[in-house]
């Protein structure tokens, strides 16, 4: 009788490739946590705070006003320095430059009159078709702040 011998050759070579793989992977996350913590406590961490705004609320005036009642829940004073209203068929009234409201201290509500003047106004820069606000209507608007952050909110008449 002949003993059978298996050839394992083929299984071990698969093995060996398997945990090579699996040393690879460890190693690169000891290495990637390694290098965090090192770089982590050596990089200043940020002294200008956080700058989060919240919409409590928004109150329409006409077709062309409202004001935003915001509230800075951050750690940063915060200016808002310019805004982006947009309407559903993205058109936008873009308003960039002359326009400032602010500071605004941590905890503090702000309250951010926004004009969409109808045309013909240098007051915005118009993307698309001039709009107005209109009831049942949804509007995205983007506020900018003098620290290079982007705060959008979506509002309704």
């Amino acid at each position: 009788m002949h003993a059978r011998r298996w050839n394992r050759k083929g299984v071990e070579t698969i093995l060996a490739g398997l945990l090579l793989v699996v040393i690879v992977v460890v190693m690169s996350v000891i290495v990637y946590s390694w290098s965090m913590g090192v770089f982590g406590s050596i990089l200043p961490a940020s002294s200008n705070g956080k700058e989060i705004l919240v919409l409590e609320n928004a109150g329409f005036s006409g077709s062309n006003n409202v004001t935003l009642y915001l509230r800075n829940t951050g750690t940063a004073v915060t200016t808002v320095v310019s805004y982006y209203v947009i309407d559903l068929n993205g058109n936008q009234c873009a308003k960039t430059t002359g326009w400032s409201k602010g500071p605004y201290s941590p905890t503090q509500l702000a309250i951010l009159p926004l004009t969409i003047p109808p045309p013909p106004s240098t007051y915005c820069t118009w993307i698309g078709a001039p709009f107005t606000f209109q009831s049942g209507n949804v509007y995205t608007v983007t506020l900018a702040t003098s620290h290079n952050n982007q705060f959008s909110f979506t509002i309704q008449p």
